[in-house]
């Protein structure tokens, strides 16, 4: 057990510098060929359209195992190996890890909206969200990024390294593998509200605890006070019970509005009001990631020594 923390919270470090260093592997992203598996067991557990909505779930739970559980127990075999284990417990977290490509992603709708291509703020900002940007104006742009900002350093960041810390490598694997088949099938639409519905509460799950994580970050780095009255008083508003947690406590911290009137599929829906003070423009997109950036350097600032101090 000696040494045990101390080396899961370097294999942290080491992941997010190579994170911070190369970014995202696009083309030998191993998620790539993890997509195409799933889209191959999509077909074959989906079903005909007689399906009851109890077996069209059975067949989504049959489809998430399949999917999963191989290279779950694979991982593990593998962390076993003395060298071999250690190498890919820092490449797996590295791929699990997307700060970067947020940061990416997130950035050049910052830049269009302070040089006045509100256009082009459109068509990036859509890359990140699932909302209907063509005609959102440039608070509207300024807003979606923001709250992608703060919901995916859950989801992109701590979520990884919070199971990658409790169970190494197989539980980075499970994390980021269910965390891709909701991004797949979480929908909640005909096709997908009862094949997804294994795959989108596991995720709501696994995310439990480092939502919570990521909120207090996000207060503790930012505008403490108000992040906690937020998290307290609307994240229990918000329809996600992980998401509610870390956009409310992030807007707190941040000093901005979020939620309020988005449309999706041309069919508008009036969210719930997170956080409080002024309306997010293009400077709260560079102050979002700031903030991501100081919750990551709290994280390791809390890892480091106590993985010294455990080893």
């Amino acid at each position: 057990m000696s040494g045990f923390w101390l080396w899961r919270a370097l294999v942290c470090l080491a992941a997010l510098a190579l994170d911070a260093r190369w970014g995202e592997v696009s083309r030998l992203h191993p998620l790539v060929g993890f997509g195409r598996q799933a889209d191959s067991l999509e077909q074959y557990c989906y079903g005909g359209a007689e399906l009851s909505a109890s077996r069209r779930k059975l067949r989504g739970i049959l489809a998430l195992l399949l999917a999963v559980l191989p290279w779950v127990s694979l991982a593990y075999g593998l962390s076993l190996l003395p060298y071999l284990g250690a190498a890919l417990e820092i490449a797996a977290l590295y791929f699990a890890i997307g700060r970067h490509s947020l940061r990416q992603h997130a950035e050049p709708v910052m830049l269009a909206l302070q040089g006045g291509d509100l256009a082009g703020a459109r068509r990036r900002v859509a890359l990140l969200v699932s909302r209907d940007c063509e005609n959102l104006p440039p608070q509207g742009v300024a807003k979606a990024c923001v709250e992608s900002v703060l919901e995916n350093g859950c989801d992109a960041v701590f979520g990884a390294l919070f199971w990658y810390g409790l169970a190494g490598l197989p539980g980075v694997v499970l994390y980021r593998l269910v965390n891709t088949l909701d991004a797949m099938w979480g929908y909640k639409n005909a096709r997908y509200q009862d094949f997804g519905w294994a795959a989108a509460r596991l995720d709501d799950v696994l995310n439990y605890l480092p939502a919570r994580c990521t909120a207090l970050a996000y207060a503790l780095v930012g505008n403490t006070a108000g992040a906690l009255r937020c998290w307290r008083l609307q994240a229990p508003q918000w329809k996600s019970p992980n998401a509610g947690p870390v956009m409310a406590a992030g807007a707190g911290a941040l000093g901005v509005l979020l939620g309020g009137e988005a449309v999706y599929q041309q069919r508008l829906q009036q969210r719930p009001t997170l956080g409080a003070g002024v309306a997010p423009d293009a400077e709260h997109i560079g102050l979002a990631l700031r903030l991501l950036d100081r919750a990551v350097l709290l994280w390791l600032a809390v890892l480091l020594p106590g993985g010294w101090l455990l080893a």
